[in-house]
């Protein structure tokens, strides 16, 4: 049987690993996790239709398709705004990544908060509910008038959750924002607006003790062994204590399309790594994703 990553899934809150067949495995904090990945990474398709190339793609790539899957995954995409006409209810969020790094976005309401979980946010909070076209509006409304952003990088979300403030101060400032966003004129008009009630997700993705970051890993290649104990995940990232006791960031975009074999007690960490020292430095050589 052939252990093929479809990336990472947030069932019921809960991070897990998915496998081409619908498999799901769940993942703990604190598991020992250990894997060799072997061959060539291939498109795993779009939509649930396999690639019908079954295209090399590059190992540093988080998107994981090929140019044409990649085409058709977005064909119908919310976030890609190629879905204009669904009738179900969305709900605008306003989101907390770390301090300065709040942004406004939306997601179907009967998605509830995987959307949410599947970014990587600590905190958030809903912000109003309505037809599809009223929210999409509303959040670029707000984006112009707070100057918030509808996207945060990665890179920056990674780094913030090895030194978060309390629980308090990450309520705050999304409290903040929504009094703001709620002084904006206009968009209540479309939309039904919801009170401010916190949500917090430190500790569903396990960031509380988390230690300094020192480095994420650049790709798998053939071969190449990924091992550690589990302390977090949070968005697609998984971080890890590996055998030399760094903590390593593994962003689980990177595993689709690999076949993946089980470690054996005692291999090595053998999968190229980005330390954090290298990716701060605007001059340093390397390439990043």
């Amino acid at each position: 049987m052939e252990w093929w990553c479809r990336g990472i899934t947030w069932s019921g809150g809960v991070p897990g690993l998915r496998w081409r067949g619908g498999r799901v495995s769940t993942l703990s904090y604190g598991q020992r996790l250990a894997f060799r990945a072997v061959g060539e990474r291939r498109c795993p398709g779009a939509r649930g239709n396999p690639c019908p190339l079954r295209a090399v793609v590059p190992g540093r790539a988080t998107g994981g398709r090929c140019a044409e899957c990649a085409r058709l995954d977005r064909a119908h995409s919310v976030a890609a705004d190629t879905l204009l006409d669904d009738p179900q209810p969305y709900r605008v969020y306003l989101a907390w990544f770390g301090p300065g790094m709040t942004k406004v976005g939306i997601t179907a309401e009967a998605r509830g908060e995987a959307r949410l979980l599947e970014q990587g946010a600590v905190t958030f909070s809903w912000l109003g509910r309505g037809p599809l076209m009223a929210a999409r509006r509303t959040e670029e409304v707000l984006r112009q008038a707070l100057a918030v952003p509808d996207r945060v990088a990665y890179e920056r979300k990674r780094a913030a959750r090895h030194a978060l403030p309390p629980a308090g101060a990450r309520a705050g400032e999304v409290e903040q924002l929504h009094r703001r966003a709620r002084e904006v004129g206009g968009w209540t008009e479309t939309l039904e607006p919801l009170e401010f009630v916190p949500r917090d997700h430190a500790g569903a993705f396990g960031l509380d003790g988390l230690p300094p970051l020192d480095g994420t890993v650049a790709a798998l290649v053939d071969g190449g062994v990924v091992t550690g104990r589990l302390l977090a995940a949070a968005g697609p990232d998984l971080h890890l204590l590996d055998p030399a006791g760094r903590c390593l960031a593994l962003d689980t975009r990177l595993m689709g399309g690999w076949v993946l074999q089980g470690g054996v007690e005692g291999d090595a960490f053998s999968v190229p790594v980005t330390d954090v020292a290298t990716a701060a430095d605007p001059g340093a050589q390397g390439e990043l994703f």
